[in-house]
């Protein structure tokens, strides 16, 4: 059965869509951008900046599924910038120092909101 997961944690949703689908133990994480659940609007600055806000998004939707980044096997970087993909490898990276996901990194020529950075994810138990 389909359980769909929802946290004020991360930010909602800026479409017909959810922030997360769990199902047969996989849980896969909609595209997270940069989005200060907060304010509700972009993290302005660098893309280690908008890369850290997007793993914490990410991070607060694992935790309310009941997930970690441990459980995660797949992630898809996009990036507007392909040379920002260093600097957000290396945060990106941080979250992952043991055993990290299977990941694709693509350079895209828009994201929604102007954000620099979306990852989407794929965790599972």
């Amino acid at each position: 059965m389909k359980r769909i997961i929802n946290t004020e944690k991360a930010p909602a949703a800026v479409g017909p869509y959810s922030q997360a689908a769990e199902i047969n133990g996989t849980l896969y994480i909609a595209g997270q951008i940069p989005i200060d659940p907060e304010t509700g609007i972009i993290v302005q600055g660098d893309i280690a900046e908008q890369t850290m806000q997007v793993m914490k998004n990410i991070e607060a939707v694992l935790l309310a599924a009941g997930y970690t980044f441990a459980d995660v096997v797949k992630s898809t970087c996009l990036l507007t910038d392909m040379d920002n993909f260093a600097e957000m490898n290396r945060v990106y990276g941080s979250f992952y120092q043991k055993d990290p996901p299977a990941r694709a990194a693509f350079a895209v020529k828009g994201l929604p909101l102007g954000a620099m950075i979306e990852i989407e994810t794929i965790a599972a138990k």
